[in-house]
């Protein structure tokens, strides 16, 4: 959700809920709004009435993401972007464009009225960017529109809390447009294909302002008759000023005599007069079945043992690419992965931890992020998180005992912040029956890819492990001779 600074911004909860619970997520602490100020009290610059969250004066500092629930129910969350005020972005994010037809009449937008018993209304104020009104405009509405009521307009609607005045304000650029009839379809020089002896119809589609247009049907240089007793005619829908009429060239059944003529759709207009020509050719005759069942049983068998190839070559023609193709990528994001523990009574030991971490980096070249070594002292350690999931591709969960290190009991404070962002992870488990998983990280583990560690046997870099969790992570950015750009966009 986008919104202007210093103006009044309104948050919708889900409609039908009472009791809302709001949490404020922009602050180092999360701030908890309580659903007991629903009734019309204040807290700060935030309002809350009902199911909605109002910010009175939005700034910067209101930036991030928002939450409403009602009890343990699922949240529903938002995000704010906040634009600061005079700023180039905001006088183009802020306006939309509004296109009338020259001498029609026209509506311009207003915010919506707000229906808060605390918020008194002030009324609402139209002004142009460039000059006064036009005269003829009146609460933003064009009895008919005219070249010079081009401009910007400006609908603020104003009201009074406490004392103090606060706005809400939508820009339109109206632009005046001089419409003129246009056939849309076909192209003029169009190759339609027939059938011979079937019936075909072709529409000729056209955009038409005045009473007085037409759309008409020649054959050759002769005009064609409604006549549905002939064996070709037209016929038309009724007409809709500014919108789409269509005349329909009919054939009852295709000659081989028809494909001779030239057919021209022409739209007179007392402003513009406009026509398109088409060309009738016969539809090539389809070959026969025995031909087609043979072409279809090559190319079932054709995809039926590629995929065999495929499955059974995947993993190993990923990494081969991995190896020899330098990937681009263009997501932003600064790190291949971000290793988090979380505690297993089965996991991996501090030595095999500290043994993935360097086989990743050093033996096959993985950029990753670290906690204990990327994250300043002093950060607050669920943002801290965060910030280093958000800037990584994947998200990589190890098994750890007996201590899993910094981080590891946030699984459960961030599960809703990874599941809003989609965040993409790889599971990493033990081969040996361990305690059954948190409930978020079971929630994850659904949406992810897994790998199971099997201890000595794992160990090896030819091993199945090393090629499954590499399989499962992106490229990594290291020089190779063939360079290819990438979005990162495919699931596991």
């Amino acid at each position: 959700m986008n919104a202007r600074e210093g103006e009044i911004t309104v948050l919708k909860c889900s409609p039908g809920l009472k009791n809302v619970t709001w949490t404020n997520h922009t602050a180092q602490e999360t701030v908890l709004t309580n659903s007991l100020l629903s009734g019309g009290q204040r807290e700060g610059s935030l309002l809350m009435y009902g199911r909605m969250l109002v910010i009175l004066s939005v700034s910067l500092s209101h930036e991030g993401s928002y939450s409403c629930s009602v009890r343990n129910a699922t949240a529903v969350w938002f995000k704010l972007t906040v634009r600061p005020r005079l700023s180039k972005h905001d006088s183009e994010m802020a306006r939309h464009t509004e296109r009338c037809n020259l001498g029609k009449a026209c509506i311009l937008g207003c915010p919506t009225d707000l229906y808060i018993p605390m918020l008194q209304s002030s009324g609402t104020v139209w002004h142009k960017e460039d000059g006064s009104l036009p005269a003829s405009f009146k609460n933003g509405y064009f009895k008919s529109v005219n070249d010079h009521d081009r401009g910007v307009y400006t609908c603020t609607r104003s009201y009074l809390y406490q004392g103090q005045l606060y706005n809400m304000t939508c820009t339109t650029a109206l632009d005046v447009s001089d419409s003129l009839p246009i056939i849309t379809y076909p192209r003029n020089g169009e190759v339609l294909y027939v059938d011979l002896g079937a019936p075909k119809v072709i529409d000729c589609k056209a955009i038409m302002y005045s009473d007085l247009d037409e759309v008409l049907w020649l054959k050759a240089n002769a005009f064609l008759d409604q006549n549905d007793s002939l064996p070709v005619y037209y016929n038309s829908t009724p007409k809709i000023l500014g919108n789409l009429t269509t005349a329909s060239l009919i054939f009852h059944k295709v000659s081989e005599k028809d494909l001779s003529y030239n057919y021209t759709c022409t739209l007179d207009s007392p402003s513009l007069s406009s026509h398109v020509t088409i060309i009738l050719k016969q539809r090539a005759r389809p070959f026969s079945l025995c031909v087609i069942l043979g072409i279809m049983g090559f190319m079932v068998t054709m995809a039926v043992t590629l995929s065999v190839i495929y499955v059974k070559l995947k993993i190993d023609i990923t990494l081969f690419l991995d190896r020899n193709v330098m990937f681009c990528f263009l997501d932003g994001k600064s790190y291949d992965a971000y290793l988090m523990c979380y505690a297993s009574s089965t996991g991996l030991n501090e030595k095999d931890r500290r043994l993935l971490e360097d086989t990743l980096e050093d033996e096959f070249g993985y950029n990753l992020c670290l906690f204990d070594r990327d994250v300043l002292p002093g950060e607050a350690v669920a943002e801290a998180v965060l910030d280093c999931i958000e800037r990584s591709r994947r998200l990589v969960l190890i098994p750890s005992s007996p201590d899993p290190g910094p981080g590891s009991g946030l699984l459960s404070a961030i599960h809703e912040a990874l599941v809003e962002r989609q965040t993409r992870l790889v599971l990493i488990k033990t081969k040996t029956k361990e305690d059954s998983l948190p409930e978020a990280l079971n929630l994850l583990s659904k949406t992810g890819c897994s790998v199971t560690w099997k201890g000595l046997s794992s160990l090896a870099l030819s091993s199945s492990f090393w090629k499954q969790l590499r399989y499962h992570l992106p490229a990594p950015q290291h020089l190779k001779p063939t360079t290819v750009s990438i979005d990162n966009s495919s699931d596991c």
